[in-house]
C-alpha cells in the first residue's frame, strides 16, 4: 500500500497529518508513506522528525492585498504542478490524502486528473479554499464539524473529527501529579492560558494588564506566552511578587497542563479545539483575527452555539477576558455544563476513522 499525504503550512495541518500517518502504519505496517509539503514551511522539519520522508514544492499562498506580487506565485504554482506530476509518476501511490494547505492543491489536482483516489481531511468548520477546489476530485471528505454540506457534496462527507495527539488522547495524568509537576500549591484552582507556540499578543496583553486581579486569590495561572513575548513578559512581571503566576515560553508536557487546569483560555484553531474536547475542561476561546477567512471565529461559534465554550473577541480581551476567567472559576455549575457539552463533541478515534476511509479508497470502496 502506497500513500501520499500532502499539505501543511501550519501545525493545524501538519500534526493531524502526522497522526494519520502513524495510525496508518499501526494498521498497515507495510504501507509506504510519502509526504509532500511546501518548501520552507513547518512540515519540512516536523515530518522528518516524526520519521517520514517528505518532498517539497515551491508553492506559495496568493497575496490578496497586492495582486502584482502574484506573478512569481503563479510561476511557482506552475512549477509545483509539474513537480507534483513527477512525484506521482515516480511514487505511484494507491491514494492521495490532502490535509489542506498550499501543497495539497497541486498534488490533489494532479492525482484526481490521473484517476488516483483522493481523500480530503478538512479540520475547520469553514472549509479552506484548497479543499473546496479539490472536492470535485475527492472520493471521500473527512470533516470535523456537522453542516459541511454547504461546502462539499453531501454524499462524499464522513464525520470523523480531527486527529488528536496520542499523549493527550491516552493521558492518565492525575490532578495531583500535574500539581506536583508545576509546583502548584494545594488549595489553588488553575487557569491555563495558551496562545500556541508563538503566543497570542492580545491574550498576553490582557493578562499582563490585569495580573493584579490574582493577588491574594487561591488561583494559579499557568501562562504559555509564546517564544516571541516571553522575555518581555518575564521582565514586566519581575517585582510584582505574584507567586501564583507561572510564566513559560512553551509547555512541552501539555497533558500535564490540561490535567491541572479548571479553566482554559485558548485560541480557536481546529486542532486545539479537538484536543480540548477530548480533555473536557471549561474553555474560553479567543479566535485569532489573523487567519484565512477568519475561520477561527467560525470554529469558536460552532462551539458557543452548542454551549460548549465561551468566546471573547480578540479586540476585547483586556476589557473582558481576565474577569470572565475568574468569574468562571467561581461558578462550578457553569463550568460543569460547558465541560459536559464540550465532551459530547469529542472524537478521540478520529485518526482511526480517517484511516478506515483511506483504506476503503484504495480498495475502490470510496
Amino acid at each position: 500500500m502506497r500513500v501520499i499525504i500532502s499539505g501543511g503550512g501550519t501545525g493545524g495541518h501538519v500534526f493531524p497529518a502526522i497522526a494519520i500517518a502513524r495510525e496508518l502504519k499501526g494498521v498497515r505496517p507495510e504501507a509506504e508513506i510519502l509526504f509532500v509539503g511546501a518548501e520552507g514551511r513547518l512540515e519540512m522539519t516536523k515530518v522528518p522528525e516524526a520519521g517520514f520522508p517528505i518532498e517539497g514544492l515551491p508553492v506559495q499562498g496568493f497575496n490578496r492585498k497586492n495582486p502584482l506580487k502574484n506573478i512569481p506565485v503563479l510561476l511557482n504554482l506552475m512549477k509545483s504542478m509539474k513537480k507534483a506530476r513527477t512525484i506521482l509518476h515516480s511514487f505511484a501511490p494507491d491514494v492521495v490524502v490532502g490535509v489542506g494547505g498550499y501543497a495539497s492543491g497541486p498534488v490533489g489536482k494532479a492525482a484526481g486528473k490521473t484517476g488516483i483516489p483522493v481523500v480530503i481531511q478538512e479540520q475547520n468548520s469553514y472549509a479552506g479554499v484548497t479543499n473546496r477546489l479539490l472536492a470535485k476530485y475527492a472520493v471521500r471528505i473527512c470533516v470535523a464539524y456537522e453542516g459541511m454540506e454547504k461546502y462539499f457534496p453531501a454524499e462524499k462527507i464522513v464525520l470523523t473529527g480531527n486527529p488528536v495527539r496520542e499523549e493527550i488522547r491516552n493521558s492518565r495524568v492525575t490532578r495531583d501529579e500535574a500539581y506536583a509537576f508545576f509546583g502548584i500549591p494545594d488549595g489553588h484552582e488553575v487557569i491555563l492560558a495558551l496562545g500556541g507556540s508563538l503566543g497570542a499578543g492580545s491574550v498576553n496583553s490582557a493578562l499582563l494588564e490585569n495580573a493584579e486581579m490574582l493577588r491574594d486569590k487561591k488561583v494559579f495561572l499557568l501562562w504559555q506566552t509564546g517564544k516571541r513575548e516571553y522575555q518581555h513578559i518575564v521582565e514586566e512581571m519581575q517585582g510584582r511578587n505574584l507567586d501564583n503566576v507561572r510564566v513559560m515560553a512553551f509547555i512541552e508536557r501539555m497533558e500535564m497542563a490540561y490535567a491541572a487546569a479548571e479553566v482554559i483560555i485558548s485560541r480557536a484553531g481546529a486542532g486545539t479545539i479537538s484536543e480540548l474536547a477530548v480533555v473536557g475542561r471549561s474553555v474560553i476561546l479567543v479566535p485569532s483575527p489573523n487567519v484565512a477567512e477568519d475561520h477561527q471565529t467560525k470554529n469558536a461559534l460552532a462551539l458557543t452555539e452548542k454551549e460548549a465554550a465561551l468566546m471573547v473577541k480578540d479586540q476585547e480581551t483586556s476589557r473582558y477576558l481576565p474577569a470572565l476567567a475568574l468569574e468562571l472559576l467561581e461558578d462550578r455549575k457553569r463550568r460543569e455544563k460547558l465541560s459536559a457539552n464540550l465532551k459530547k463533541l469529542a472524537r478521540p478515534e478520529a485518526a482511526r476513522d480517517i484511516v478506515k476511509e483511506i483504506i476503503k479508497a484504495t480498495e475502490g470502496k470510496g
